[in-house]
């Protein structure tokens, strides 16, 4: 087998030291603070192990090209269903039905070693704080679907779907999810927790006309990548991806974020994150030109904004979907539709999707 050269891991006889090992900057006082949300988790494995949780390796999907791939996942502590019992049974058949606050029981397991083999290639990568993993393999892949084995120590091995992009596709998605192909009204404190925390993931609600409106994007463009882009945590992600599944949206990666501390920030930036990974995709792919679908409650306007106008040859058109009324008082408001005229990029607003799908078709998108 091939060894793909990658972040080597530490010795598993010499404990990471935390400060070192993630390149924390900053002062004395936030230092600190990474020591205590440290050994907060610490506390949580300990309890976690006494209430007989066990270490999981969780895969998600991942895209690349034909020489590099992004290959995501998760090491976690997890409470496994009783076996015979329903709720094995709905996980089996992937018909779970739970609130939201479950999917924050798992504990992350940090700095975790963790072994990935695709085809002849093998590689070892480290999880971060978070247990998460997000790492690029160099490796020869052909386009279509692969699949990657993650396999972290004490774990089961899992298999991770890879896309792997021909050369020669010029056209890929970016699609928000909350608001977006999802109606949540997250902006507002008490909606989002009780969206996140108490809502059975059933209650959510698929945005009118917006699974139809990808599911003809991706025919018109079969070759497309499809990649939803949203702030939610990483421990949404099994939730998001039955609820895309369920109402009928074309498969894609979901590229999520974290709360709490960062390696250099108090509190995590969500239009940071969104605009890290445009600028990633941009560099990614360089000859592809992005549909970015959004809509007009949080922030997407002047992120996509600010991308077009930095690279205008890599966005075919931004999508918009305007909020109603009634989702703008729970959203806490809306952004403003702005002047466009001047942008090299062409701007479509509608309040669903099948709008969109009307304006894309003028503009021989659809």
């Amino acid at each position: 087998m091939d060894t793909a050269p990658q972040t080597p891991p530490q010795s598993a006889a010499t404990p990471p030291d935390p400060d070192r090992k993630s390149g924390l900057s900053g002062n004395t006082v936030f230092k600190l603070a990474h020591r205590i949300s440290d050994g907060v988790n610490g506390v949580r494995i300990q309890l976690a192990k006494r209430w007989k949780f066990v270490p999981q390796t969780i895969a998600y999907q991942g895209y690349g090209s034909t020489s590099l791939v992004r290959v995501l996942g998760r090491v976690l502590l997890t409470q496994k269903p009783m076996p015979g019992s329903k709720a094995e049974h709905a996980a089996q058949n992937g018909n779970q039905n739970v609130r939201g606050w479950r999917a924050f029981t798992s504990v992350p397991l940090q700095f975790t070693d963790v072994e990935i083999t695709i085809g002849d290639v093998v590689t070892h990568v480290r999880a971060d704080r978070g247990g998460l993993i997000d790492t690029e393999v160099s490796v020869q892949l052909e386009p279509g679907w692969h699949t990657a084995v993650l396999r972290a120590e004490g774990t089961e091995p899992v298999e991770a779907r890879i896309r792997v992009i021909a050369p020669d596709v010029k056209f890929g998605i970016v699609s928000d999810i909350d608001d977006t192909v999802m109606v949540t009204a997250l902006p507002r404190p008490f909606l989002a927790l009780w969206n996140t925390f108490v809502l059975s993931e059933r209650a959510r609600m698929a945005t009118p006309g917006m699974a139809v409106l990808l599911d003809r994007l991706t025919v018109e463009h079969p070759d497309a990548p499809v990649i939803y882009l949203s702030t939610g945590p990483w421990n949404a992600a099994p939730t998001l991806a039955r609820f895309l599944t369920r109402n009928m949206y074309p498969s894609g990666a979901l590229l999520l974020t974290d709360w709490g501390l960062t390696q250099d920030r108090w509190f995590r930036s969500g239009q940071d994150h969104k605009h890290r990974n445009l600028e990633r995709l941009a560099k990614e792919f360089p000859d592809m030109q992005w549909l970015l679908i959004g809509d007009n409650g949080q922030h997407d306007e002047a992120i996509y904004s600010g991308f077009s106008q930095e690279h205008p040859d890599k966005v075919a058109a931004i999508a918009i979907r305007q909020l109603s009324v009634s989702e703008s008082v729970f959203a806490g408001g809306h952004s403003e539709d702005g002047d466009h005229t001047a942008s090299q990029v062409p701007w479509i607003y509608s309040p669903d999707g099948a709008g969109i799908a009307k304006q894309l078709t003028a503009l021989d998108l659809l």
